[in-house]
């Protein structure tokens, strides 16, 4: 009986002992927290704005900077919302930027290399530029060897966005917003699209996609960065190794249209 009396003491120490070593563990976590924030100078989280060039249509391009506390930068133009570059430091501490730019917003409107921007309606390809909706065939800009391309000829990339900067406790970020028209690039109904990009202090990036439609239509929205997380300069990325974790694959045509078949990944190339 005596030992049974005891258990609940010997419990109630036990659990005494461990609420004053996790104390003592939070405040070392806490130490070390403030030890580290001390040791990258008191850098701060901020959003600065300005001009980056204009349209030949003679819009304003603005260029967003988004910086955290640990010496991050992203650099997001309100045109096509592209990502223009981003910026962050290697084991040594030098920064690099990992994503492929152009210098200018002539050469984003001519040579349309879709880096960094937001695509839309439709990424990738729709097959002979024409779907079949309700009963109802669309036609669509052939502007990729006779199929449709990353929204036609003047797609979400090619749009100026309107920008709106927003601050948390622990992030940067903007959220962009465009309404595309009913008809516009042949496309059925009007689509608001919002998109947000986040920056936080653990250093992840965040793309959120949202849109409304009063119609039935197509959309399968992305991003079309190109990384090297070398550094956008260093050259081939055929070195580098991304795991995706996926058990089968899209085979395509001669066109880069899929053939709908689910092919297994293994013993494949892809494997």
């Amino acid at each position: 009986m005596k030992k049974t009396a005891l258990l609940p003491i010997l419990i109630v120490s036990l659990l005494m002992g461990f609420g004053v070593l996790n104390s003592e563990a939070q405040i070392l976590r806490e130490r070390q927290r403030q030890s580290s924030h001390q040791s990258k100078g008191q850098q701060k989280m901020s959003i600065e704005k300005s001009l980056f060039g204009k349209t030949q249509a003679g819009d304003a391009v603005e260029m967003y900077t988004l910086k955290n506390a640990n010496g991050i930068t992203a650099k997001v133009l309100n045109f096509g919302g592209v990502i223009y570059s981003f910026e962050v430091p290697d084991k040594d501490g030098k920064t690099v930027n990992v994503s492929a730019n152009y210098e200018s917003v002539a050469e984003y409107e001519i040579l349309r290399p879709f880096f960094g921007s937001l695509v839309g309606r439709y990424g990738n390809r729709i097959a002979k530029g024409k779907f079949t909706l309700d009963g109802k065939e669309y036609i669509l800009p052939p502007n990729n060897n006779g199929n449709a391309l990353h929204g036609g000829w003047k797609g979400f990339d090619q749009k100026i966005w309107h920008v709106e900067p927003f601050k948390t406790d622990h992030s940067v970020g903007l959220r962009l917003a465009y309404t595309s028209k009913d008809g516009e690039e042949g496309y059925p109904g009007t689509l608001k699209c919002k998109v947000v990009y986040e920056l936080d202090d653990a250093n992840n990036w965040t793309m959120d996609y949202t849109a409304t439609t009063d119609k039935a239509t197509p959309i399968n929205l992305t991003n079309h960065t190109f990384w090297n997380l070398a550094g956008a300069q260093s050259g081939t990325v055929l070195d580098h190794e991304l795991t995706l974790n996926a058990d089968r694959y899209l085979p395509t045509d001669t066109g880069l249209i899929p053939t709908g078949e689910l092919a297994p990944v293994e013993g494949t190339p892809l494997d």
